[in-house]
Formats: C-alpha cells, structure tokens, sequence
C-alpha cells in the first residue's frame, strides 16, 4: 500500500475517533461521504445510509455512552479499506444497549472495518464489538 494513502486513511480515521470522544456529531460526520454506510453489527436498525441516518445512531450513541478515549491496537490497510482494532474506554450515563448505565465504567474492544474514498473519507463503516464483555460490566453489581 502506498504510504501516503495509507497515512491519509490514519489522519481520517485518528479523527473520527477524536470527533466521537468529544461527542461532536457534526465532527464524526464531516468524516464521512454523504452517503455513507453506518452498520454497527447487532444495532436494531441494520445498516443505515446518508449522514442524517447517521446522525440518529450517533444522537442515541453519545446519550448512552460518554467516550473519553479510543485505542488503536492493530490496523491492517487495503488499497480502499481499513480494518482497526481498538481498545474503547468510557463510561456509560444513559442505558446503552437498553442497559441502565448508571453512569459505570466501560472498556471494551472494538473492530471497525472502513471502505475509503480516496480522498480519505469513509464510505463505509462496520462497526463490531465485544457485546459480551459490555453486558458482563454494565450487569455487574455497583461498585464492582
């Protein structure tokens, strides 16, 4: 892979991830192509299309969950896509999942796999995570 493409993809991608632990919407979706492809695997929508469906996800997401950090720890690079590995620490206010969150810690690891413009915009993005290790924190008794 080229290595100017591929640092294009990284600055894109770093900054979705800054945008989406500062819960700035209009920043995650400057992002994105307009008519991006949001699906996060298991969300009761399916995958949804355009920056205004997107928008939705995200509204509900940073209700429930209050980002305050996203750790890359593989990323593996195609000439049109991204597949990251990450570490996502926060807390949870809302009631992520139909959870009440009660405000607990959470850290759990997720995997995105980008479809990118050249530009370094996402076109795509498929979002899978660790559901089980959610459930295990936000079901443990306070103060666990």
């Amino acid at each position: 892979m080229n290595a100017e493409l591929q640092q294009r993809f990284d600055r894109m991608i770093d900054r979705h991830f800054r945008f989406e632990a500062e819960d700035d919407i209009d920043g995650v979706l400057s992002t994105m192509v307009d008519d991006v492809e949001h699906d996060v695997v298991g969300y009761p929508t399916g995958p949804v299309r355009g920056k205004t469906a997107a928008r939705g996800f995200y509204d509900g997401l940073f209700a429930d969950l209050a980002g305050e950090k996203v750790t890359t720890l593989r990323r593996y690079y195609g000439p049109d896509f991204v597949v990251d590995e990450s570490l996502w620490e926060g807390t949870a206010p809302g009631t992520p999942f139909g959870i009440p969150g009660q405000g607990r810690r959470l850290t759990f690891r997720l995997l995105h796999i980008f479809d990118m413009a050249p530009d370094g915009q996402i076109k795509r993005e498929n979002v899978w995570l660790d559901f089980a290790s959610i459930l295990q924190q936000l079901n443990a008794p306070l103060g666990a």
